[in-house]
């Protein structure tokens, strides 16, 4: 068991280091004797002493601090905090142990004071149950507070740290992109369901007119401008056009098609009924429009590669579905290739069959234009392909949409391959050519000039010559070793059977494989 000697207690009013006074373990937290004592504040005050108590200066102060930790870094606050109060040590053997609630500021203060040992509550039950104690009896313990102060301070940091995570989010730009979407597929259905409600209530008076426009929005803006078939006349063909863009040939059809209209009559309440109905369907029509293009323009500030390899609508879905750009950008190709599909997956993995082979990635024109046979390993590279697109969009400062076009290029050429048997573009080559186009645009990005000749590569080149002229070394050495011992008659002698064996062992496998 870890001796326990000291806790560091991080609240909303600053920094505390507490010294354990009474040791307790594991098993005697559990009895109900010292469970009672944890509750009591005379009985608790006994088991740990405060050492220091060091609050923040302002609330900025706490603000900055709390930021620090969050991400696992430690404040110059608490490093002066702990510098002042924990005794000096030397040696292995002399260790303090300190109890600390995170465990990944757990490993920045062991690294600056290497006589330290920090255990934090996730692994230890006695500083998780002794940090609780001292947060229930944090407002008599701590010196200098009045009550309700630490529940103040609580609520203020609260509100300051979830604003300023908010302000600072890296997703900030992802979420209207996700919500984006998600009113787009909603707009779709109710823009489809209003829309067939149109078609067939006005259907029952002017039924030519479904047959003449088949879009949507362009039928509900029709219904508005014609309403009662009996008022269109050979003048109305300008007022038909201005609706159609201009489509003069459309317009006589419908007028024609309104003088022979087998469709019943409708009344002034019901015509106004269908033109409320229509004029919603516009609305949501015209709006639809509106939102697909600021989307589109979003999806090219924010992850242009992923956009030009997948267009705007399935590259959106992929990171909406993921819940942001950086978690997509943290999936391997494996999970990016079946996003979407996890119902099928799951059953397949129970049902013992097989597992999909693409799931949100199947709206993608290159799957549609594979073969049957080649649509799984199309999906795969697609999948490495959207993979590392997501990773240069997410990770780029400036995000550029070469590199994007480029493996859009790639994707062509597999289609080709698959369909033809051309050879298709190496990435290394890819790559060279998307950098290139990059610096030939002037775009500032953080490219190492000298991985642009590829030293890994030739390093593992020369490594490889190296290796074989080696083996080649010790071959020889081996040889001569064995023609001094031996003989240099014997040992000609026993190479050229072992080439004698080689060559008939080569001329089996020839004859087999025929």
């Amino acid at each position: 068991m870890v001796v326990v000697n000291f806790l560091l207690f991080e609240s909303a009013v600053g920094f505390s280091l507490f010294e354990v006074v009474h040791q307790a373990d594991t098993v005697g937290l559990e009895l109900p004797e010292v469970k009672d004592a944890m509750k009591s504040l005379d009985k608790f005050g006994k088991m740990v002493q405060l050492r220091s108590f060091n609050p923040w200066t302002s609330a900025a102060h706490g603000l900055e601090a709390i930021n620090l930790i969050s991400e696992g870094i430690m404040p110059e606050h608490l490093k002066n905090t702990l510098e002042l109060n924990l005794p000096q040590t030397s040696g292995k053997k002399s260790k303090i142990v300190l109890g600390v609630v995170d465990k990944r500021i757990a490993g920045e203060i062991s690294a600056t004071f290497p006589g330290v040992q920090c255990e934090s509550a996730d692994t230890s039950e006695v500083v998780a149950v002794l940090l609780r104690g001292i947060r229930l009896h944090a407002n008599k313990l701590l010196k200098g507070l009045q009550e309700g102060d630490i529940n103040r301070a609580q609520l203020g940091l609260g509100h300051a740290y979830s604003r300023a995570k908010v302000k600072f989010s890296v997703h900030k730009n992802d979420n209207h992109i996700i919500q984006g979407i998600a009113t787009l597929d909603a707009l779709d259905k109710g823009i489809n369901q209003g829309a067939m409600r149109v078609r067939e209530w006005y259907g029952w008076h002017f039924p030519e007119l479904i047959r003449i426009v088949s879009d949507n929005g362009l039928y509900a803006k029709l219904v508005l401008a014609v309403g009662d078939k009996k008022s269109l006349t050979d003048e109305s063909v300008d007022d038909i056009a201005n609706v159609l863009n201009q489509d003069q040939d459309k317009a006589e059809a419908i007028i024609q098609a309104a003088k022979i209209s087998m469709g019943q009559d409708i009344s002034e309440t019901d015509l106004q009924m269908v033109k409320d109905l229509a004029s919603n369907v516009s609305k949501m029509a015209d709006y639809r429009r509106i939102l697909a293009e600021s989307l589109d323009k979003k999806m090219g500030d924010v992850a242009p590669n992923l956009q030009v390899i997948l267009g705007t609508p399935v590259a959106a879905r992929l990171i909406s579905h993921a819940g942001s750009l950086t978690n997509l950008a943290k999936y391997p190709a494996s999970t990016l290739q079946i996003l979407g599909a996890e119902k099928a997956l799951f059953r397949a993995l129970k049902t013992k069959g097989a597992t999909p082979k693409y799931g949100l990635l199947y709206q993608s024109s290159f799957i549609g234009r594979a073969g049957p046979k080649v649509k799984g390993r199309i999906s795969r590279y697609l999948a490495n392909k959207c993979s590392i697109a997501s990773r240069i969009d997410n990770f780029s400062e400036k995000p550029t949409k070469r590199f994007g076009e480029v493996m859009r290029d790639q994707l062509e050429q597999r289609l080709e391959w698959y369909a033809k048997g051309t050879k298709p573009m190496k990435n290394i080559e890819a790559m060279d050519k998307a950098i290139k186009a990059v610096m030939d645009d002037g775009d500032d990005m953080d490219i190492d000039e000298e991985m642009i000749d590829h030293p890994p590569a030739k390093e593992k080149k020369e490594k490889k010559e190296k290796k074989e002229k080696k083996s080649k070394e010790e071959k020889k050495e081996k040889k001569d070793k064995k023609r001094k011992s031996v003989g240099a008659e014997d040992v000609e002698m026993a190479d050229a059977n072992e080439d004698g064996e080689k060559k008939k062992k080569k001329k089996r496998k020839s004859v087999a494989a025929e």
